[in-house]
């Protein structure tokens, strides 16, 4: 049966790769809501889009004549909120912008929402909101569970986490039909190059050092965006109202690891693609640099209740998702 899926920052990483698996992959309707922002691109988005099935609206979450208007029009079956300033960095330089968008946008979000389930009462609504698996903090050892508290390190987080309150107060407050979802690092072609694979991979290719905050010890796991992608439609379609998912790749690396990871595929590449080089291993481009405030030492989620109530598992392996990003980049300079 078609749907309308309506996805905020759907110009983003994450929210493009969402709006393109929908259009592609099944015939719901989608509505895409994007400020468009620096962390929005453009190129990730349709080319050539069904217009019965796709519509652009660049607008800000935090305008609620106009969202409520988006919305009545087009009565979505499921809201998947990724409207987010998502760039750690930025968030410790200006948290206030966190603030506006990611907590003061989400609750005028919901509140458009509410007046639109209140008004038009339509069936089986869903308000999934992607949040990020640092709302816990860092862990040494083991893996956070969706009971855990939440403990944020930065300002980005801290911002996350607290949507995330909002919400569940919206669920037991009013009744409010929503989903959480903790997420971990995502990858993939396309994503903004203030991320680390992206910026390991540009710094490279342009002969560049490569920086690594403090002694890059600092672990990660790492979830494909198409899995992630894959995993969030399945919250939809069986998640369980009041829920919270962990969604994570089960690829623990450090980023020292990781850098060294790329450094070699880039390596393998550009020797077969007789692409020139200034330096004989791109990992001699490594330089660490001053750790960043504040930095986690390890995220780490347990995935086991998305597996084992919602049948979810990565589809994708994480060396081969891993080759494929970096072919991608590599693609553009050719």
């Amino acid at each position: 049966m078609q749907k309308t899926v309506l996805i905020t920052g759907g110009a983003g990483f994450i929210g493009s790769a969402l709006v393109r698996y929908y259009l592609n992959s099944t015939a719901h309707s989608v509505v895409n809501v994007d400020k468009l922002t620096y962390a929005a691109n453009s190129e990730n988005l349709p080319r050539e889009p069904d217009l019965s099935r796709y519509h652009f609206y660049q607008q800000d979450i935090s305008d609620s004549v106009a969202m409520l208007s988006i919305i009545k029009q087009h009565r979505p079956d499921v809201v998947f909120n990724l409207a987010a300033e998502s760039h750690v960095d930025r968030s410790i330089a200006n948290y206030k912008a966190f603030v506006e968008s990611n907590v003061l946008g989400t609750l005028n979000l919901l509140d458009v929402c509410q007046q639109y389930l209140q008004t038009s009462n339509p069936l089986d609504f869903k308000f999934i909101q992607v949040s990020t698996d640092e709302v816990y903090g860092d862990i040494l050892q083991g893996e956070f569970a969706e009971s855990d508290a939440f403990n944020p390190s930065s300002p980005y987080s801290a911002s996350k986490a607290a949507a995330d309150h909002f919400i569940n107060a919206w669920v037991r407050t009013y009744d409010f039909p929503a989903i959480v979802t903790h997420c971990s690092n995502n990858f993939g072609a396309g994503q903004h190059a203030e991320k680390l694979i992206p910026k390991i991979i540009n710094r490279a290719l342009q002969g560049e050092p490569i920086p690594i905050y403090g002694d890059g010890q600092q672990v990660r796991d790492w979830l494909y965006v198409d899995d992630h992608v894959l995993a969030l439609n399945l919250v939809w379609k069986r998640g369980v109202i009041g829920s919270r998912y962990n969604i994570g790749g089960s690829n623990e690396l450090s980023n020292i690891d990781l850098t060294h990871k790329i450094c070699h595929i880039l390596d393998e590449r550009c020797a077969k693609l007789g692409i020139e080089r200034q330096v004989k291993h791109f990992a001699d481009l490594v330089t660490f640099v001053s750790d960043r405030p504040g930095h986690d030492i390890r995220y780490a989620v347990n995935c086991n209740k998305i597996k084992n109530e919602l049948g979810w598992r990565p589809f994708f392996s994480f060396d081969s998702a891993l080759a494929s990003t970096v072919g991608w980049y590599v693609s553009k300079i050719k």
